[in-house]
């Protein structure tokens, strides 16, 4: 009855949105056609003036979304579907990205490290989830989906990688946007915003500030047999946490032009967070019946601070690039609890003090040689990051229970990079140098765990690219890469819930994670990509719920798996709607302004985990999942966007999902006011179905998971730019990107 329903729900959900996307296209044309001045005998012809506004158009470009043989770059600042809200939404919306049912972010199945303007991001797990959550999308210039990331990446990078770059250009004078996002459902949600920026001579600055205020709730139920029993023991667990998120950002940047060669970048941004979360919990089972209230607050700060010289060294092209950069990261979680079980009195109180600090410095030098089509990259880093975390926590006794963790890890890297270029033939031969020391100490209640970690090792990639022709090549790379295990996986205190029949801790025992990954990729036409991948990850860490032989507490860790062998086929590409609909002529003038396109953009990943040296209780199936964004240009110059995406049921890595995840989101956006004010109205989650349902199979318990956040939000988005914005942009930067940085390829 209950898949019968479920299939029920799904295919109405999927008959709505089809019946969506065929009425906006419907109504989908050019501006009213009253608005064109028609040609008399006594005014001046008109047609010359629309001709030479097209060919404007076609010498500046607008795309959304390019498609190279190793990255694909997504525009997000004038992206309608994706510059509304934060960051970690924009980056969840993207073709290819998916969210795993623990919450981890993948690209075409690959594990992903999140880069913030070239840089590694020294958070993980929820700090970064909440970090992505503050940062607007608006701040974003775009978005690098780098799948196969060569030697000049870290080799700590797993599968691929998500670069944020965020905003530089600046225009002259002083401008000015104000932004506010009125979230709302069963909670108010405002986020207001103003930036600042300009150019004075060579000197280029920029200034955003905000303050964002988020109500929401999660709701959660882990059904739960414990298997060490006999019988089995049964437990029933469910949470209502309502959490309320309240920071405020300040994020500067301001780029000096030293010379007709050089520039000096420099950023600091700071984040500063207030945090409450309300919960009310309830265990039953047989002889129990436990119920529990609790509050967390919590207070962060994030300080970040960047310096980048970026200099031509001469006239062919030799660059150097050199960046410095720290954050200093801050919480102090504090919870008080209290409860009943069976009709005794019970309280659990717990108080962390966590800090964390980075450093991190890295030159990248190229030299081309444009003679003989070849190029050279080599470069450097050092990077240092040491975590402080002690804990104390009261569980039913006024003994305290305390946990001190440190985590100090220093890593010095190397690399070369060599680009050869042989008729149609591109060729890429790359090796990284890594050396790692990271030190664990974790002191729980007296007792000492120290484990010290030494590793050095170099890392290869390869990779060669075929041009078909000037819009299809064929490309084949692999690389072999690390994933230390973070702070996040490790620190004992990594506590999500704890009371009587729950326990939340990391893992210090863990070791990291090699892997091996292979891919063959076809790209055309910058729009449309198809291949597959497949990795080999060695001594894995995944999320999972145990149990204690005998004890009646699942406990929320990381569980080391010896070996998971991922096979995933993915395919990209656009639905052309006005090339069907409208004609070749008007397509061709559309496709240099995505603005005034219609169209759907389709993806497509199917996904075979197999985990070796353990035994899971459900059978392994594979799992596709799909996903389509549309725009479609309304009358009166209406932009309606929408996006849809469905992972059906099937196995995720270690987790069986036993219901489609899925989520249907639609977006109207119109411009007023010579297109200095834009306003739009969205909603997310349109059908409420975005839930997970998932089997976790552990030692001693099998866990139905459910978990349903309030995912149907309405917003009003209102952005206002005022100041000297007709004249046109002056960038001071010097662009010195390495051609197609992310698997190497010379074009």
């Amino acid at each position: 009855m209950d898949n019968h329903q479920s299939n029920q729900s799904l295919m109405k959900s999927l008959s709505i949105t089809l019946c969506l996307l065929v009425t906006s296209f419907i109504f989908a044309q050019e501006a009213p056609q009253s608005q064109e001045n028609p040609k008399t005998d006594g005014t001046p012809s008109q047609e010359k003036t629309n001709e030479l506004s097209e060919v404007t158009v076609y010498g500046n470009k607008k795309q959304y979304l390019k498609v190279e043989s190793d990255k694909t770059t997504i525009s997000v600042r004038d992206n309608a579907m994706l510059n509304s809200g934060s960051s970690l939404e924009a980056v969840k919306k993207i073709p290819g990205v998916i969210t795993s049912p623990s919450g981890s972010i993948t690209l075409n199945s690959k594990g992903v490290t999140i880069y913030i303007d070239g840089a590694p991001s020294s958070l993980s797990g929820t700090d970064l989830q909440n970090y992505l959550l503050t940062l607007p999308a608006n701040a974003i210039e775009k978005v690098e989906l780098i799948y196969n990331p060569g030697a000049s990446f870290d080799a700590n990078a797993s599968g691929s990688i998500i670069n944020i770059i965020t905003s530089t250009k600046r225009k002259k004078g002083v401008n000015a946007s104000f932004n506010i996002n009125y979230n709302f459902n069963k909670y108010q949600k405002p986020s207001p915003q103003i930036l600042l920026n300009g150019k004075v001579k060579d000197l280029s600055w920029q200034t955003m500030i905000g303050y964002n205020y988020i109500d929401g709730e999660n709701k959660t139920k882990n059904d739960q047999i414990f298997t060490s029993f006999d019988p089995d023991e049964h437990l029933i667990q469910k949470n209502l946490s309502v959490t309320t998120n309240r920071n405020f950002y300040f994020r500067t940047g301001t780029n000096y032009k030293l010379n007709e060669k050089s520039n000096l970048l420099f950023n600091y941004n700071l984040n500063m967070g207030n945090d409450r979360f309300a919960n009310e919990s309830s265990t039953t089972g047989t002889g129990i019946d436990y119920t529990n209230t609790s509050l967390a607050k919590n207070k962060n700060n994030n300080h970040e601070l960047s310096l980048q010289y970026k200099t031509k060294l001469d006239t062919i092209g030799r660059t150097l690039d050199i960046t410095a950069f720290s954050n200093f990261f801050d919480k102090k979680p504090n919870t008080k609890s209290y409860g009943q079980n069976n009709g005794d009195a019970t309280f659990y109180n717990g108080k962390v003090d966590f800090k964390l600090a980075n450093y991190y410095l890295k030159y990248d030098f190229a030299i081309p040689f444009n003679k003989i089509d070849f190029s050279l990259n080599t470069g450097g880093k050092y990077n240092f990051i040491k975590v402080d975390d002690k804990g104390i926590y009261n569980l039913n006794t006024t003994t305290n229970s305390v946990t001190d963790f440190d985590y100090k890890e220093s890593n010095l890297a190397f690399y070369v990079e060599a680009r050869k270029k042989i008729k149609k033939f591109n060729f890429t031969a790359g090796i990284r140098f890594e050396d790692y020391k990271v030190n664990r100490t974790a002191l729980e209640n007296g007792d000492e765990t120290k484990i010290n970690f030494k590793n050095s090792n170099f890392f290869p990639n390869l990779s060669a690219l075929y041009e078909i022709n000037g819009n299809v090549n064929i490309s084949a790379s692999y690389s072999k890469k690390i994933q230390q295990a973070d702070y996040n996986v490790l620190d004992p205190n990594n506590f999500a819930n704890f009371d009587q029949y729950n326990s939340s801790n990391g893992n210090p025992f863990l070791d990291p994670t090699f892997y091996d990954n292979f891919e063959l990729k076809m790209t055309a036409f910058q729009f449309v990509q198809l291949g597959g991948n497949y990795t080999i990850a060695k001594d894995i860490n995944k999320f999972t719920i145990e149990a204690n032989p005998g004890e009646l507490v699942s406990n929320q860790t990381f569980q080391q798996f010896d070996k998971i062998k991922t096979l995933s086929f993915f395919a990209s590409f656009p639905i052309p709607l006005d090339y069907f609909f409208k004609g070749k002529e008007e397509f061709q003038k559309r496709m240099n302004n995505m603005d005034k396109m219609n169209y759907i953009f389709i993806n497509v990943n199917y996904i075979k985990a197999t985990t070796e040296g353990y035994t899971f209780t459900f059978d392994n199936k594979p799992i596709v999942n799909y996903s389509a964004q549309a725009q479609f240009i309304l009358p009166w110059d209406i932009k309606n966007t929408m996006s849809y995406f469905i992972l059906p049921k099937g196995t995720w890595e270690i987790y069986q999902i036993t219901k489609p995840i899925q989520e249907f989101d639609i977006s109207f956006n119109k411009d007023f006011l010579n297109k200095n004010l834009k306003i739009g109205l969205h909603c997310f989650d349109v059908f409420n179905t975005n839930e997970v349902n998932a089997l976790v199979s552990s030692t001693n318990l099998q866990t139905k998971f459910y978990q349903k956040q309030d995912s149907r939000t309405f917003r009003i988005s209102l952005t206002y730019n005022f100041g000297n914005l007709g004249l046109k942009k002056d960038n001071t930067d010097i662009n010195i990107e390495k051609t197609n940085s992310g698997g190497g390829f010379l074009k």
